[in-house]
């Protein structure tokens, strides 16, 4: 064992007579020293190995404390290997972790890729850890301090300086975990150039192994050159029943990097101007590397002269090497092209090639403009973004005109997070944590919405996203989850809604790469609780057979059915529907993206009901679907998926798959084909209609009204026709609603309020003086009282309803009072909206007019029995009915009823609406002609009235003519 406190090792006895035990298990102990000196403050640390009976293992802890001095403590005892005597020999098996080092598979090739190993009776090896690592480097002093170590190796000055040096290094690299050994293998001249070996027990923390060299760079006064390789093993199995054979090999793999090039001439478009030969630069950039490359230039298709150049200085970590090329003005068959090629150590190697676009004499060119230079027409310029990684373009097209630039700049934090993702599991470090450092960074480069609000600087964001979709299995650590949902979060800003627009490779939209990524991701997490961000929300719930699970993400509840357990995650975006590409323009996205994945990947069956809040109330009759975005056609789909209403502020959604589900409502409202055209056929019709039945009015006034009781019919009959003829007239004006203004719209509205309302009123004062004619016979009304009180019901009583909803909505504010789009009153559902204003007056005064008719049908059929036979009363009765119908319910509003189905059925709810709103649209668009055919030409008296009239004129004509003739 090797004392910590002084450092001066001592040997414990690994060799005592084995053959007394039954068991010998072999410890790798940590001993740490407090021990502080001025020039290295970090704790000291060394390793031992440990040979212990069994029956000595019970704290051992406090059976070592003794042998270390005060300031030392013991931890991190880990048991490698556990030997037991058998026969003449020992028989040795490595502990899970460990196997045996490269120094016994050299002494017994048996023991190689096997656990169990057999040694000497005399002696033990001690298995090492699988995760060892080792470590090659050199450090370069420019100072003296250590002049001496390139003296003789025999030399005093050499021990004292190779000890100094040496042990200098051990008080920093002896306190990584699981440090095993450090030499020094050779001095070289280079100012002085120390070369090192250090071999690590264990997995080695790379940010604890770099600190701990900035540390020592810093002491030493020194630059550091350092590569860690790790031993890789592979096996191949034979296995069958009676045998089990495994063939295990295993190598120390040495990675050699070969750059990323950037190849460019300089000019970018070298012109002729005559035909002197041309000096071209070549150059190839990468970025600034600790390998040592070897490059070569070369050219084809050219009699250009090489000449290569010194490496440029490294400038924002790049550097650049360049080669000189002569190439002639005379026109060639095929371009000239430039070759560089880099070679790693492993003799490796990697080209670029850049073509030389020459302008000729006669060729057309852009001239230059501000940083861009002379540019070969049907060519595009490019330059480097400034302080960014990436470049800029710009085309001159064929006419030798300069086009719009086109920037790809992506944010130097943006291409390294990219850069880190490529890279976390290619070996170094351990994958988990490499990922927990690369999303801490990446949620704070995000957070920065500013600096990476640009498509390229997204879509590079994305692309993050995208690589460890495809690199990761699971991310169980909660605090890389919180950082995954963060940065995701930030990406849906709401500040960079105009920094999604555009496609990446394949055509796919970067919303789609995002979801798809994003999904992927989600799957992989290990979500156990409601995780809430801005823009993103994640709820999970443990499913068990036989339950429904139920998640809620941003107010929507998903309930999830299925004969299968598991856990099922549910997630809510914001804003990514508005970038997802929609081919159908007659539907919007009215709801937030919904994702519910589950454990488990293959269903049976799955029931997933989604209560959705949408973003914008639902207008009347407008429909609503439920889709999923169906990566295959890349569009929304309805398949698998139905909407359950209701209708008015949410919409519910049952599907029979999972997948990212929204809500689409239509731009429009449902038009029923040919509707308008009825309506408006109906409402011309109805127009002319009134318009002759008030002429025939006035034209029999004087001849039908000869009582109290006609004076009253034939005075509401006027106002009737008066009230709807306006009504439908500023229907037809108020048709589209597009074509006029705000103001012109609410005007209308007012009059159609008021119009239709006095309409029905008059419509009651005729029904109740009918009902009063019906039940009192004898009783008379004066034609003074009534005028007073069919004026006060019919006019007064609308224009107060109609100037009190006016007030009530705000001064007739729109989407209060009326609504914009359809130039009428607002319906928001029942007892919601203007429009029971309207509802509420007519239905009571339809009711009204339904009974009071009845009354009279009663009346009329209530006769003395004996005037007539069973058979015939009968008939008559019949006639009495249906006469009494057609010409009263016209007249009393009856056909109004359909309107309240209009009203209260959406059309899609079903065929019963369609079926109420053509009825409606039937009846009272043509209610004018009705009133034409009922109450004037239907009327016995008004017709003969009207006969008599022209009767008369032409009695009167023919006199006329007579008498004309006679005089002559």
């Amino acid at each position: 064992m090797r004392r910590c406190c002084d450092g001066s090792p001592t040997q414990m006895d690994e060799n005592r007579n084995m053959n007394m035990w039954a068991f010998i298990f072999l410890y790798i102990v940590g001993l740490h020293t407090c021990q502080v000196t001025e020039k290295d403050p970090s704790t000291q640390m060394y390793y031992a190995k440990l040979t212990i009976e069994k029956s000595a293992i019970a704290n051992i802890t406090n059976k070592l404390t003794p042998l270390v001095d005060d300031s030392c403590t013991v931890d991190n005892i880990q048991r490698t290997t556990t030997c037991k005597p058998v026969s003449a020999y020992t028989e040795c098996t490595c502990e899970s972790g460990h196997k045996w080092g490269d120094n016994v598979c050299q002494f017994n090739e048996a023991c190689c890729g096997s656990d169990t190993c057999t040694f000497p009776q005399d002696s033990a090896h001690m298995c090492v850890s699988k995760t060892s690592v080792s470590v090659e480097g050199s450090f370069t002093m420019t100072g003296l301090d250590f002049r001496d170590c390139l003296a003789d190796e025999m030399s005093q000055g050499f021990q004292n300086c190779n000890k100094q040096f040496l042990d200098e290094m051990k008080k920093v690299y002896s306190t990584l975990r699981g440090f095993d050994f450090l030499k020094i293998t050779k001095y070289r001249i280079g100012s002085i150039v120390a070369d090192f070996e250090m071999a690590i027990a264990y997995e080695v923390n790379s940010e604890d192994l770099i600190n701990k060299s900035q540390i020592l760079t810093i002491f030493l006064n020194a630059s550091l050159h350092l590569e860690t390789t790790g031993e890789y093993t592979c096996a191949y199995h034979q296995r069958s029943t009676s045998y089990d054979i495994a063939h295990k090999a295993s190598a120390v793999m040495d990675v050699a990097l070969l750059p990323i090039i950037h190849i460019t001439t300089v000019p970018s478009f070298p012109r002729c101007q005559s035909t002197d030969d041309l000096a071209v630069l070549g150059k190839c950039e990468i970025r600034e590397s600790i390998e040592s490359y070897t490059v070569k230039w070369t050219s084809q298709n050219t009699e250009a002269t090489i000449i290569p150049l010194k490496p440029d200085e490294p400038l924002e970590e790049t550097v650049g090497y360049t080669a000189q090329a002569v190439v002639g003005c005379h026109r060639m068959p095929h371009k000239p092209q430039l070759t560089c090629t880099f070679h790693n150590r492993h003799n490796q190697s990697r080209k670029a090639s850049v073509d030389i676009n020459i302008i000729y004499v006669g060729d057309k060119f852009c001239r230059a403009e501000g940083e861009w230079k002379e540019t070969k027409a049907g060519f595009t310029a490019v330059l480097k973004c400034k302080n960014t990684v990436g470049q800029r373009r710009r085309k001159c097209n064929d006419s030798a005109a300069w086009e719009e630039e086109v920037e790809v700049c992506v944010n130097v934090n943006v291409t390294n997070a990219l850069q880190q993702a490529s890279m976390v599991d290619i070996g170094v470090g351990l994958l988990d944590e490499n990922v927990a450092d690369l999303f801490s960074r990446f949620q704070n480069i995000t957070n920065e919405t500013e600096a990476i609000n640009t498509f390229s600087n997204v879509q590079a964001s994305v692309d993050v996203l995208v690589v460890l979709g495809y690199k990761l299995n699971s991310i169980n650590n909660d605090t890389t989850v919180d950082d995954l949902l963060d940065s995701s979060s930030n990406l849906m800003a709401k500040s960079l809604a105009k920094s999604w627009n555009g496609t990446v490779e394949g055509n796919l939209s970067l919303a789609e790469t995002y979801l798809g990524c994003f999904e992927k991701l989600i799957a992989a997490s290990n979500i156990t609780a409601n995780n809430r961000k801005t823009n993103i929300e994640v709820d999970s719930c443990n499913k068990e057979r036989g339950s429904i699970c139920t998640n809620t993400a941003f107010g929507v509840t998903v309930k999830f059915d299925s004969a299968d357990s598991g856990t099922v995650k549910t997630t809510g975006i914001k804003q990514l529907g508005k970038y997802l590409p929609q081919t159908d323009k007659k539907y919007k996205l009215n709801s937030i993206i919904v994702s519910t994945t589950a454990e488990t990947k293959q269903l049976d069956s799955v029931k997933v009901e989604i209560d959705f809040k949408l973003e914008r109330e639902r207008p009347r009759n407008v429909e609503i679907k439920c889709v999923y975005w169906d990566n295959t056609t890349r569009q929304w789909s309805e398949d698998g998926c139905e909407w359950s209403g209701p209708w008015g502020s949410g919409g519910r959604c049952i599907c029979s798959h999972l997948s990212s589900f929204a809500i689409l409502m239509a731009r429009e409202p449902i038009e029923l084909a040919g509707l308008s055209e009825i309506t408006f056929v109906g409402l011309s019709i109805s127009v002319m209609s009134l318009v002759i039945s008030l002429a025939i009015e006035f034209t029999v006034w004087s001849a039908v009204v000869k009582t109290n009781t006609l004076y009253l019919r034939h005075l509401a009959h006027v106002n009737i026709s008066l009230c709807l003829l306006l009504a439908d007239c500023c229907f037809l004006a108020s048709s589209k609603p597009q074509n006029i203004s705000e103001t012109m719209c609410k005007t209308l509205v007012v009059l159609k309020h008021f119009c239709y309302l006095s309409m029905f009123f008059w419509m009651l004062c005729l029904s109740s003086t009918l009902l009063h004619q019906a039940v009192f016979l004898f009783h008379i009304v004066s034609k003074k009282d009534y005028l007073r009180f069919s004026l006060i019901l019919g006019y007064a009583c609308p224009l107060i309803i109609v100037v009190l909803t006016f007030l009530l909505c705000n001064g007739g504010t729109e989407s209060l009072y009326y609504n914009s789009d359809t130039c009428w009153l607002v319906y928001n559902g029942l007892f919601k909206g203007s429009l029971h204003s309207f509802l509420v007056p007519v239905g009571i005064i339809v009711f009204l007019n339904v009974f009071s008719m009845l009354v009279v049908i009663m009346k009329l059929l209530d006769h003395p029995k004996s005037t007539e036979t069973r058979c015939e009363k009968e008939r008559m009765a019949a006639k009495t009915i249906m006469r009494t119908v057609i010409l009263l319910t016209p007249i009393f509003g009856v056909t109004w009823i359909f309107g309240f189905g209009v009203t209260f059925f959406d059309l899609s709810s079903g065929d019963l609406a369609s079926v109420a709103n053509y009825a409606f649209s039937l009846l009272n668009s043509f209610q004018g002609l009705f009133i034409l055919l009922t109450t004037c030409l239907g009327d016995t008296q008004t017709r003969e009235a009207l006969l008599n009239r022209f009767q008369k004129k032409v009695d009167s004509s023919i006199s006329e003519s007579s008498t004309k003739l006679d005089t002559t």
